[in-house]
């Protein structure tokens, strides 16, 4: 089940709403949230509901023994424990096959290759789960003695299977604690239809322009339009799809009591590649940043050791989104811009060149992007070729032209959405107190937002079924 499907939106999400503001007391509606939260991800994953039951309990049991001990052997122990627990789910489920088909290209081995289906959600889920035990052995929040909390706050179905990663220490206090109001109802409701515009309006439009041009193969014989074209699309597709999914996962949180934190902050207008990753994927840039690169001893010791230790993140960025090369090379590809901004000072001296620094950031992004998207290093080479023309390829042809002019009022509407132009005017039009028409500016901003449900719906009812991106990972 999706947020973007006619079951959730029409069944699933009216009714838990509706049951749970009719239960009584905390205990009851956390326990019905963890109930729904199982059959929302067992309607998809009904074998593999089992696992993330696993991962709960041995997390939740791992907790239990790093609780109080930091710097203890049973606190190391149980942090120990708690990685080649986890990281044994990861590797069994998400990367057997792809080291097991590596090994047999680089050694002409003859390995038989598992056929196992990747659990949706399985690096979030998992990582949630680590942050829990780390976060208690830290002294940052205390362990849950009931396994059923636990549960909770790892299966909760807004962000269970495409994140954003919900840090344990961000909301242990509103599992208990949180106070519905219908402010807060009001606000995710909002969010979740943003979230669900961006998916269905713009998301969805640009995936069939990219799937086009890069599912097509002979890149070399595309025009340098058409392929920029292609990029461009998946540049935006990528960002509100997984946007949208946030805002929507964010906002249903909300509706809830639950507070989670932005995982998006206008990524495009970043004025380096430093600043575009503390505004993209903010959950899971912090997660590493916190768990594994501030650990490993962050920039504290010295330049060669920084280095290193951003190689070690980037790896294991770039191996979370993927069992592939192609986002190895993507991590690493990251690693080595953000390595030249440390060493030289970019990242600090870019943001006072405006205009040319985010254009040369949208560039690396951009290209980036191709790496991330495309099937395999060769593919992402021949097509990252045919946008720089190294083929002789012409500058445009009738698939540029026509791509185009389909999607140009999306493209605009998407360049000006993917910047906080609108949160601007939304700050400053309330002190004209009238917008357009003389309606008050609250009626006027509702009204645009009906708008934008009503248009999602509809091209929900005519559209073909288009999961988000993130559920591959």
């Amino acid at each position: 089940m999706v947020f973007s499907s006619v079951e959730f939106l029409c069944g699933f999400l009216p009714v838990v709403l509706l049951l749970y503001f009719l239960l009584p007391g905390r205990r009851l509606k956390n326990r019905f949230l963890l109930l729904a939260s199982l059959g929302f991800y067992a309607w998809g994953e009904p074998l593999y509901v089992l696992l993330m039951l696993a991962c709960i309990a041995g997390n939740w049991a791992l907790g239990l023994l790093a609780d109080g001990r930091r710097g203890a052997l049973p606190g190391r122990a149980a942090l120990c424990l708690m990685l080649l627990f986890n990281l044994s789910l990861l590797g069994v489920f998400k990367y057997a096959g792809f080291v097991i088909e590596s090994l047999n290209a680089a050694f002409a081995l003859a390995l038989p290759v598992p056929e196992v289906v990747l659990p949706i959600g399985i690096s979030f889920f998992t990582f949630q789960g680590m942050s829990y035990v780390i976060d208690v052995y830290r002294g940052e929040a205390k362990a849950r003695r009931n396994l059923l909390d636990v549960g909770l706050y790892v299966a909760f179905f807004p962000q269970l299977i495409a994140g954003p990663i919900v840090r344990y220490n961000t909301i242990a206090a509103e599992i208990d604690g949180r106070r519905e109001n219908w402010q807060d109802l009001c606000a995710g409701i909002d969010l979740f239809i943003i979230g669900l515009a961006k998916k269905m309006l713009l998301a969805n439009n640009f995936a069939i322009v990219a799937d086009k041009l890069f599912n097509a193969g002979g890149y070399a014989s595309l025009s340098v339009g058409a392929a920029w074209l292609g990029a461009i699309a998946y540049t935006l597709q990528i960002y509100f799809d997984f946007g949208g999914y946030s805002d929507m996962a964010i906002g249903l949180g909300r509706m809830f009591g639950f507070h989670f934190l932005p995982n998006f902050n206008y990524p495009y207008i970043s004025r380096s590649v430093t600043e575009f990753w503390r505004r993209w994927h903010m959950s899971l840039s912090g997660w590493f940043r916190d768990y594994v690169y501030i650990p490993l001893g962050g920039n504290r010791r010295g330049r060669g050791r920084q280095v290193l230790n951003l190689f070690i993140v980037w790896l294991l960025t770039g191996l979370w989104h993927g069992a592939n090369w192609t986002f190895l090379a993507w991590g690493l590809y990251y690693c080595l811009f953000l390595v030249i901004e440390k060493l030289t000072g970019l990242s600090e001296k870019l943001p006072k060149v405006p205009v040319l620094s985010n254009l040369l950031v949208l560039l690396v992004v951009i290209c980036g992007w191709v790496l991330f998207r495309a099937p395999d290093i060769a593919g992402a080479g021949e097509y990252l070729g045919a946008m720089f023309g190294v083929f002789g390829n012409p500058l445009t042809d009738e698939t540029f032209f026509y791509q185009l002019g389909e999607n140009k009022v999306q493209l605009m509407l998407a360049a000006l959405a993917a910047t906080p132009v609108l949160p601007w005017l939304a700050k400053k039009l309330p002190r004209l107190q009238t917008f357009a028409w003389g309606l008050p500016f609250g009626c006027c901003r509702d009204l645009f937002l009906l708008l934008l449900l009503l248009l999602g719906l509809a091209s929900l009812a005519k559209g073909s079924f288009n999961p988000f991106i993130y559920f591959n990972f």
